[in-house]
């Protein structure tokens, strides 16, 4: 409990110091003693290109088309009416009705017959190809180099004892400074 009194006390001390408290603030120049230079160790990356040619292979295909072929529609014919008939007279159990059913396969035997041998086709097999073709390569690559970059200039003074420095990009005559008295 003691020492929240105290505390209050010197808070509230404080608070009314602070409220008689003024100051004066002004600026001056303070002359430069030395002006160095500084600089960093900065990797840099350049980039450059190296090319070269290369024999490379290359694939095309030919061919694979679809052609239609007229074949021989009276052997084809034959051959059809021939099966037609065998199969009608296979088909058909009753004796009166056999010899149409033989007649009856042996004609569509030889229109399917036709109709096959007249219009044919088939697909050309494509035919693989390769070849050698010189071609130029290029690749970006990256050259790592370590230089000095200049950073800027320390400005070095001094005031009442103290060290003052101020970077710039160029030597400083003076530097200003500003200096607050309170009271």
């Amino acid at each position: 409990m003691q020492k929240r009194r105290w505390a209050a006390l010197l808070g509230m001390v404080a608070l009314v110091g602070s409220m008689h408290a003024e100051s004066i603030e002004y600026t001056t120049w303070v002359k430069v003693q030395k002006s160095v230079p500084e600089y960093e160790r900065v990797t840099q990356r350049e980039p450059y290109e190296e090319c070269w040619t290369q024999r490379v292979p290359v694939t095309y295909t030919e061919g694979g088309r679809t052609v239609y072929r007229e074949g021989d529609r009276t052997a084809a014919g034959i051959i059809g009416g021939v099966a037609g008939g065998i199969l009608g007279h296979q088909i058909v159990h009753s004796r009166r009705a056999k010899g149409a059913a033989t007649i009856g396969g042996a004609i569509l035997g030889t229109l399917a017959g036709q109709n096959m041998a007249a219009g044919s086709r088939y697909r050309e097999p494509a035919r693989t190809y390769v070849r050698y073709e010189t071609r130029r390569e290029c690749s970006t690559r990256y050259e790592t180099k370590r230089v000095r970059e200049f950073r800027g200039y320390k400005n070095i003074a001094w005031y009442k004892g103290r060290k003052i420095v101020k970077y710039s990009d160029r030597p400083l005559k003076k530097i200003p400074l500003t200096v607050t008295i309170s009271y």
